[in-house]
């Protein structure tokens, strides 16, 4: 019953842990273990960011909403709706919630965001610039046409690096249903950036 299960791959080093592992971080969350909290934050921050950086493609925001997410586990744990056995994923789960609403917020008030760094008087640089910007733009709008799960998928295996199995694990599906989102995802992508270009 000590089956082991892959969790997350950090260095190029891949590291296990058992259920039973598993179990006692979870129990220690409902405890409210200010050292199992710490530990638990450490060792899934990292994959969060990565889930929701891949989705919206902006650190700082990236970055607010991973924060969120563990703070929105605490306040689900002291209600005692918590995680009950896939921690990652419920983790996973309540930051594509979070992006969700975020961009829901985005889209009821739009904005352009400003550069940075002044455009070069160079007119070649400035016309690259705004290729660049303009493509940007076409894949974000093509990806936001996929349904929530296909962009699951595509954070998960491409924004994440995860595996076939680990994807399907987290999402709680198939990996043949897994292969199919991910190839239907990329094939949508490709017909939506290719309408988006015309």
């Amino acid at each position: 019953m000590n089956a082991q299960i892959s969790i997350s791959t950090m260095g190029g080093l891949a590291y296990s842990m058992t259920r039973y592992e598993e179990r006692s971080e979870i129990e220690g969350l409902k405890d409210l273990d200010s050292q199992v909290i710490g530990a638990v934050y450490d060792r899934y921050f990292a994959d969060v960011y990565r889930f929701v950086f891949y989705k919206l493609n902006d650190e700082q925001v990236a970055e607010d909403i991973s924060s969120d997410v563990f703070v929105r586990l605490l306040e689900a744990v002291k209600k005692r709706r918590g995680p009950q056995t896939n921690l990652k994923g419920w983790l996973l789960a309540t930051a594509s919630n979070a992006v969700a609403d975020h961009l829901r917020k985005i889209y009821r008030r739009p904005t352009e965001a400003l550069s940075e760094t002044m455009p070069d008087e160079n007119a070649s640089t400035m016309r690259e610039e705004i290729d660049l910007r303009e493509q940007g733009d076409a894949v974000r709008e093509a990806y936001a046409e996929l349904t929530p799960d296909q962009q699951n998928v595509l954070a998960l295996r491409f924004g994440s690096g995860y595996s076939l199995e680990e994807t399907a694990r987290m999402l709680d599906k198939k990996v043949n249903a897994v292969k199919a989102l991910q190839f239907r995802a990329l094939a949508a992508l490709q017909r939506n950036i290719g309408e988006v270009a015309e």
